[in-house]
């Protein structure tokens, strides 16, 4: 008997799942040379960001669009330089131990990749060669190429997840921009004929952790966890 679960809905790809990417503002990027400024033209709601859009006019006339971080505003000018400065693009190897960083890159010339969500921001720990030790937000140190680029700073909008959402219809609509499906009820909740959980008045869950030492086809899930559950905060 089938079971209508909504991770096998979600494979056609309807309209319910879709997230409308046509409203979106476009990509973030950094141009491929250095020393150039650019103007800071307009700061913007992006429906499919956390953390809101600037858009950056070089003397080229040649416009892209940047993650405004915190301090920024309309008129200021954006360097791509040495000087440690809110809103610059520098290599990470001309960056100082201890800055807060974003739109970092993985590799040089990927464009911003890492920290780019609102209050989310890597700090500058060591370097080691031509490596740059970064940690990021959880806690986690990497080492990347020091030609790789970075803005200096924090993505404005930081205090985005203290707020309380209030009403279910204000979360409802946030989800619908980025095509996440919202309400979403639980399979113990549902009937029998919906879901593989339903059906039980005191809601049991079967569980989903595995023996380490179980055989092969059946080691699936979660294999010897600590914990269960979802991780409360962020």
């Amino acid at each position: 008997m089938g079971k209508r679960i909504i991770a096998r809905a979600r494979g056609k790809g309807g309209p319910r799942y879709r997230a409308p990417s046509h409203r979106y503002r476009g990509k973030f990027e950094y141009l491929p040379i250095m020393g150039i400024v650019g103007k800071v033209e307009d700061i913007l709601h992006d429906p499919g960001r956390s953390a809101p859009v600037a858009i950056v006019k070089f003397e080229d006339g040649k416009e892209v669009l940047h993650i405004a971080c915190e301090g920024l505003k309309v008129g200021d000018a954006i360097v791509y330089g040495e000087e440690v400065k809110i809103g610059n693009v520098l290599h990470l190897e001309k960056i100082p131990e201890g800055t807060k960083i974003f739109g970092i890159e993985t590799y040089p010339g990927s464009g911003p990749k890492l920290c780019r969500s609102s209050g989310s921001y890597g700090i500058v720990i060591g370097k080691v060669g031509e490596k740059v030790k970064v940690q990021f937000p959880s806690g986690k140190i990497v080492e990347l190429d020091g030609k790789c680029r970075a803005s200096i700073g924090v993505p404005a909008g930081g205090g985005r997840i203290e707020k309380p959402w209030i009403k279910a219809g204000k979360k409802y609509h946030a989800m619908h921009a980025r095509g996440k499906l919202f309400p979403r009820v639980k399979g113990v909740a549902m009937n029998p004929v919906d879901h593989p959980y339903g059906g039980k008045s005191h809601r049991p869950r079967p569980s989903k952790s595995v023996s380490r030492h179980a055989p092969p086809g059946a080691k699936v899930g979660s294999i010897s966890p600590k914990r269960l559950g979802k991780k409360k905060g962020r």
